[in-house]
């Protein structure tokens, strides 16, 4: 703490600054208002302001030179307003609590030292000389994150600014007083942080710009490298930071980047809500955000039911009886790998020599091109042009041949008795669309010509109709034409690609029993055990009309690198939470589907669940690679801020790898293991602690079960007990809520409780090798107090944790 007099003079500061916020918010709101009724009046007004007159070409281009004029008066004001009320909404944001830090810094060659506010946001003083407050992303202000007191540096576009530091000063403001203010010569000091951590967890992912350690600035403020790796402990502050991230980007980058060229691929739908609050809160506005699976349903949910990763998570954790089992876990690995994507490529490029799989054209039950003739011509091009490029000259073929074949239909039977059906209202409806089209045509032509005159090019060519004559030819066409559309639409989408059977080509070959590779070709990869009933499985699922989870990317690759890849190549950044449960497969199609962007990618090995689960940074990790080690840069978060030591000890103890993991000094009970004899007396255990830590004021609980199922078995028995306000999470609960929550282990990975109740943890729910991450990312969700329940044995995954490191229900009565 300082002393009384600096105190003083640090609120009559702040009083002074806060003065001058309230000010300029006194001088902005008028301006908005202002500026919005202009806007509303300009569009209100728009067509009484605009002189249109098509007497003459030189009336005509007066009206063009008129409605241009408007249209750039009202985007102005428009622009003007959306700008001032972004910067109201800074200040409003400033003025709630005006900033966090102080740095003084005496730059080498100055006899003085000045004295830096950092806030959320910059604020200059009505001369525009003084920053009051800097922005925490301003050059200056990395100072504050990376060094104590003594000499420092910081970078700036124009090099490097060494001096010294001679104060650190950390602040807790709200309503215009300060609070607590500490002097520290840590990044962050311990007393801050304690409160900040200490606190209850919300549902909302908060700002941590005054919290934000310098491990995590290094990542906020990296912007060399292709590929950021973020490699953090369970609560290390890895998506936080990388939140943060995307505000800086966008504040360093503003001239390049808008925040609509940026998305964020969450875990889940309710991870998004989650999130969601952290930029506007900098004021910044959000990205796009999604889930991998939402993208998948846009680009091949109309095709087939996908199954989605949670599904997937469901049967590999309950079906280990289903004879087709470990065929297709099999499966799910294999078709993940590098190894099956390497095997695509090969695929595709010998799919150039032959194999194509073609759907005939056909129209009322005729066959109008058959596949066999799409096959000649395809394979009658150039040999030297790539499979995208044919299927792009066989789609023009196509479309003119049905554009001809729809000319010669306007004459069909089925045409004559269609005409047959037009009423007088459908002859009168055609006709006054003949006038229409001719007044349209005549107006459009004229406005073409002026425009002409005055880009200096030539006018178009009038036309003219004749109404006798081109009545019924008009009907004709238009019956021609409606009938024909669902079929040029198919071709300009490429349907007549069959890729369902270019796919299950690749699962046609029989595995022998001497031979375990896909194909006789060199270099072919390995093939998985039981890979005969992989193909069947797969094959089985595509015929009904399916997708495995395991097959959906691999399947939209394929179409992609057949059909002409449709990439995203406004996106500029690309961030991926939770990056060890996606697939070296997706990765790859990562890269090719947003090949301008940047990538971060955010992840703990330690908790990779899914079966496809991929390493983040180890020397074999697909990521590495995916751009090469000298354009990757990875970050490790060792320190966990999430639970208390005593939390982070016994939760240390289930995985060896977690062992270099460091606790934040923050105290809390120890975790409690009670044993129960029967699933009602642990229903009836549960049911009576969750009281307890309800009583005891906890407003954030997470009861996390193994499976979907067992969370619907969970929320039946404590309800029947008398348990109120119970919320059961699912796959598709749309947002995170404070209270009770019962949740299946997969749908709580990157959010956190302030107590977790382990439905059960006996050794007859995680005891497979595969399932101990399962079972640590479960614990790792408690911030304060973590509880587990088992019935007779308990897993066996605590045998390695120490007596000391959490009490039994005989020890703790």
């Amino acid at each position: 703490m300082i002393e009384a007099r600096e105190w003083e003079q640090e609120q009559e500061r702040l009083s002074e600054v806060s003065a001058k916020l309230e000010d300029r918010i006194g001088e902005i709101e008028p301006e908005i208002e202002g500026l919005n009724e202009q806007a509303v009046d300009i569009r209100r007004k728009f067509w009484e302001e605009v002189s249109v007159s098509t007497s003459t070409n030189e009336d005509f281009e007066e009206s063009v030179y008129s409605i241009e004029q408007q249209e750039a008066l009202l985007s102005e004001r428009e622009r003007s307003h959306q700008n001032k009320v972004r910067k109201y909404h800074k200040l409003k944001r400033l003025s709630e609590s005006p900033y966090f830090g102080r740095i003084d810094f005496r730059e080498d060659g100055t006899g003085f030292a000045e004295s830096v506010y950092i806030g959320v946001s910059s604020f200059v003083d009505n001369d525009g000389l003084e920053f009051l407050i800097y922005d925490w992303r301003t050059p200056i202000a990395s100072l504050y994150y990376d060094h104590s007191p003594g000499r420092a540096d910081y970078e700036t576009p124009n090099g490097s600014i060494s001096g010294k530091m001679e104060l650190k000063r950390q602040y807790q403001i709200r309503d215009r007083q300060i609070l607590n203010v500490f002097d520290t010569s840590d990044t962050i000091g311990d007393e801050l942080l304690q409160q900040v951590l200490g606190g209850a967890a919300d549902n909302r992912m908060k700002s941590i710009v005054a919290t934000i350690q310098k491990e995590q600035n290094a990542i906020i403020r990296e912007d060399k490298s292709r590929m950021v790796i973020v490699q953090g402990a369970a609560g290390s502050g890895k998506t936080s930071a990388a939140l943060q991230r995307v505000a800086y980007l966008l504040y360093s980058q503003r001239d390049r980047l808008r925040a609509d060229q940026v998305v964020l691929f969450s875990p889940n739908p309710m991870f998004n809500g989650y999130v969601s609050t952290v930029l506007p809160e900098l004021g910044e506005e959000n990205m796009k955000q999604t889930t991998f699976q939402e993208y998948l349903e846009r680009r091949l949910g109309q095709a087939f039911a996908l199954e989605d990763p949670f599904d997937q998570m469901e049967y590999v954790l309950s079906q280990s009886s289903d004879p087709g089992y470990e065929a297709r876990l099999s499966g799910i690995r294999y078709k993940a790998s590098s190894g099956f994507l390497q095997e695509m490529q090969r695929y595709v490029e010998g799919l150039e020599r032959g194999g194509m799989k073609f759907r005939a054209l056909t129209f009322r039950g005729r066959e109008l091109v058959s596949a066999e003739r799409m096959r000649e011509l395809f394979y009658g091009y150039n040999a030297s042009l790539r499979t995208a490029n044919r299927l792009a000259k066989l789609q023009e073929w196509l479309l003119a041949e049905v554009k001809r074949l729809e000319r010669e239909e306007r004459y069909a039977k089925w045409v004559d008795e269609g005409l047959n059906y037009i009423d007088t209202e459908q002859y009168e409806e055609a006709y006054g669309e003949l006038h229409q089209e001719r007044h349209v045509f005549e107006f459009s032509e004229q406005y073409a010509a002026a425009r002409a005159r005055l880009n200096g090019t030539r006018r178009l060519d009038e036309g003219d109709f004749d109404f006798s004559e081109r009545q019924e030819a008009w009907l004709r066409k238009d019956l021609a034409r409606e009938a024909f559309e669902p079929l040029k639409r198919g071709v300009k989408r490429m349907t007549f690609v069959d890729v369902t059977a270019l796919y299950m080509q690749l699962f046609d070959q029989e595995q022998s029993p001497e031979s375990d590779r896909v194909s006789s070709e060199a270099g072919a990869s390995a093939l998985p055990p039981c890979w005969n009933e992989i193909g069947r499985q797969t094959r089985a699922k595509l015929e009904r009309g399916e997708l495995y989870c395991e097959d959906a990317t691999p399947y939209l690759y394929l179409k992609e690198m057949v059909e002409g890849l449709r990439s995203s190549s406004d996106i500029r950044q690309v961030f991926v939470d939770e990056g060890q449960d996606y697939s070296a497969f997706q990765y790859a199609f990562f890269k090719k589907m947003f090949p301008s962007a940047r990538m971060t990618v955010l992840g703990d090995f330690s908790q990779a669940i899914f079966t496809q689960s991929t390493e983040l940074s180890g020397p074999d990790s697909p990521l590495v690679h995916l751009y090469g080690a000298a354009d990757t840069r990875v970050f490790r978060l060792n320190r966990s801020y999430r639970s208390t030591r005593e939390i982070v000890g016994f939760t240390k103890a289930l995985l060896p790898e977690a062992a270099d993991i460091e606790p934040f000094d923050r105290e809390g009970a120890k975790p409690l293991l009670i044993g129960a004899e029967s699933p009602k007396q642990k229903a009836e255990l549960i049911a009576a602690h969750l009281k307890q830590l309800q009583a005891e004021g906890f407003d954030s609980i997470g009861i996390v079960t193994r499976t979907a199922a067992e969370a619907r078995e969970a929320l039946e028995q404590l309800a029947a007990l008398g348990c109120q306000d119970l919320k059961e999470i699912t796959k598709t609960t749309p947002e995170f809520k404070k209270g009770t929550l019962i949740l299946p282990v997969y749908l709580a990975k990157g959010v956190e409780f302030d107590a977790v109740l382990i439905y059960d943890a006996s050794a007859n729910a995680y005891n497979r090798e595969s399932e101990r991450k399962l079972f640590y990312t479960a614990c790792t969700r408690a911030m304060h107090r973590l509880t587990l329940f088992c019935i007779a044995d308990p897993t066996p995954f605590i045998d390695n944790a120490d007596l000391s490191l959490y009490d039994s229900a005989a020890a703790a009565q």
